[in-house]
Formats: C-alpha cells, structure tokens, sequence
C-alpha cells in the first residue's frame, strides 16, 4: 500500500515565504478598495441619475395605466398604432377641455381671493371683523394674543429671502412644467412600443421559464394599469360631484375647490380626506363662506368617504389589486418616505405585484418541498 504524506510548503526559486503572505493580503485589499470604489460610483449614479429615473418611473407608470384603454380598442380589431393614437389624442383633448373650460374660472376665483386676502391685510376693519368673528367662534381664545403674535412674527421677516423664495417658486415650477413635458413624451413612447419592451424583457428569461414568466408579468402590468385608471376615475367622480354640491351650497371658488378634489383623491389613503379637509376650512374665510357652510360640506364629505371607502372603491379597485388594509398602508408611508408623491401613487400596484409573486410562486415552491 502507497501511503500519501503531506509535504511541507517550500517556495520556488527566487520566490521567499514572505513574499507570498503579504500578496495575497495585498491582493485582498486591493479587489475589496475597487469594490467599494464600484458600489459607491453606481450610487454617485443613481444620485445622479434620480430626476431622470423619477422621469421614466413616472412615464412607464402612466403607459400601464393606458393600457387597458388601448388593449379595450384592440379588441375592437383596431390597429395597435391607431388604437395609441386615439388614446393618446383623447387623454389630451381631455386635459385641454378641462384647463380651458375650468382655467378661466379658477383664475378668476384666485384673484377674487387674493383681493379678499389684500383687504384683510389693508383695512383695519375688516381684521376687526376677523378679530370679532373669531371672538364669537372660539370664545375662550384670546385673540388680541393671537394677533400679537402674529405682528411680531411678520415683524421678523426677511423679505429679501422671502424675495428669493419666490424666484427659486417661479423655477420650480418651469421646471415641473418641463418635466411634465418630458413625462408626456416618453409616455407616449411607451405606450406606442409596450409590446416591443415587453417581448425585449421576455427574450432575458430562460426558454423553460419563459411561459410562467409573462403569466405573472401580464398579471402585474394588468393590476398596475387597472390601479391607475381607477385612481383617476374615483378622482373624477369626487371632482365632479365635488363640483356640483359646493355650488348648490354656495361654497367659495367651487371651481378651485372641485379640482383641488380632484388631485388629492389620486392620492391612496390620506388624499380624500387631505382634500376634504382644505375645503371645509376654505368655506371658513370671512366674507366667503360662513361656518354653516362650512359644517354642511364637513356632513356632505364625512358621508362620501364612507360611500367611496365601502361601495365606490371595492367596485372600481375589484380588478386592479387585492391587498390587506395594513398592507397599504405600510406600502404607502414607505413609497411616500422613499419617493413622495410618486412614491405613494405607486405603493400599493407594486405591493400587489409582490403579493401576487409570493402567492404564485414563493407558496407554491415552499409546498412542493
């Protein structure tokens, strides 16, 4: 029998002990450093990068949510680049009959208050009137203290900043005016080629994979674009309903009052009742509203967030998504911490892409074992 040993290290000529020991530690370090130096140039990137990934997130979100719309056409043995062109010619002949129907209106509104605010400001009666009437409110409140406070403090103000301030407002809002213009663009460019981009992904998914794959693809980009029209649809019955009360009751700027309805409902969870909330208050400006008024829209908003929670929403949202309540919520504060407004508007479509993988496949594969 051939018994192996062991043989003791000994380096080849021209070669020591010590010289391999530091090497490899040299070595070590060296791939770790260009590690490290990798990771934190792709998150410089991604820094970097964010306005522009928000961009597309925002446009591939919206395209989804056109979708249904353009596959609904399809069936009706329309062309693909016909049935996105009417789509996309009727979401924007609808944008621009709202702006130019409701614009005027909203404009005229906003200076009725803002000469409303210059007269409270300017006339000593009027703030009077106000110290009078929140007297009579709030009868335990001491106003005079209220309003001291309130004098000091614009005392402290520097309007040089506050000059400033606005300036950098103005360039906020050019920008958000040039990004939404981006938005539109890439949006329609996703829409036009959202079977390409599909099939482009499907092509990366191994061949014996490939079929389960676009079945929970398809089943997400469904819930997804189901979500959005949703959304905007509960947006438009609150915005339009919005309208026609506050004008029955005679409530200040219903114009202003009904798109500020409608944007706040496309917010999950809190939005409604956000909205809801800044309307009630707005029927409390003297010389506009009154607080009879403004109780009658609290009763009138209190009921239809019932109805919209318990009859309205389960019937639109039946397709979209199937989540828990405390699963929504979660996801909601975490995409409104991660990505704000955005981050909350799609919280809950991506919640329930997770929910439909873990239910399809993570289930499945843990009881097969």
């Amino acid at each position: 029998m051939r018994i192996l040993t062991k043989q003791p290290y000994s380096p080849s000529p021209g070669q020591s002990g010590d010289t391999v020991k530091v090497h490899n530690p040299f070595r070590v370090a060296l791939v770790a450093t260009l590690g490290v130096g990798v990771g934190l140039l792709l998150i410089g990137s991604v820094q970097t990068l964010s306005t522009i990934l928000l961009y597309v997130g925002t446009a591939l979100f919206l395209s989804l949510g056109l979708e249904p719309v353009v596959s609904f056409l399809e069936r009706r043995k329309l062309k693909r680049w016909l049935a996105v062109l009417i789509t996309i010619v009727a979401v924007l002949a609808i944008f621009a009959g709202i702006i130019l129907l409701v614009l005027p209106i909203i404009t005229s509104q906003i200076g009725q208050l803002v000469g409303q605010i210059e007269k409270l400001i300017t006339s000593g009666t009027s703030i009077d009137d106000v110290k009078a009437w929140l007297q009579g409110v709030f009868p335990n409140l001491d106003v005079e203290a209220v309003f001291t406070y309130i004098e000091t403090w614009l005392g402290t103000l520097d309007f040089a900043s506050i000059g400033g301030g606005v300036i950098a407002v103005g360039a906020t809002v050019l920008s958000g005016i040039g990004g939404a213009f981006i938005i539109l663009i890439l949006t329609i460019y996703f829409t036009a080629s959202t079977p390409n981009l599909k099939k482009a992904v499907y092509q990366l998914v191994p061949a014996s994979k490939r079929t389960r794959f676009i079945d929970l693809s398809e089943q997400i980009t469904d819930s997804v674009g189901y979500y959005v029209m949703g959304q905007v649809s509960m947006g438009v019955i609150n915005g339009v309903l919005s309208a026609i009360f506050l004008s029955i009751i005679g409530a200040p700027f219903p114009a202003v009052l009904a798109v500020v309805a409608f944007f706040f409902s496309l917010i999950p969870l809190v939005g409604t009742l956000t909205g809801s909330a800044i309307i009630v208050l707005t029927c409390l400006i003297p010389g506009l509203g009154s607080p009879t008024t403004a109780i009658i829209a609290a009763i009138y908003y209190l009921i239809y967030m019932q109805i919209e929670a318990y009859v309205i929403s389960p019937r639109i949202m039946n397709r979209a998504v199937s989540v828990p309540g405390a699963v929504v919520v979660i996801a909601a504060l975490a995409g409104g911490s991660l990505l704000g407004l955005l981050g909350a508007l799609i919280a809950i479509p991506v919640a329930a892409s997770v929910l439909i993988i873990y239910r399809q496949v993570v289930i499945p594969r843990q009881n097969e074992r």
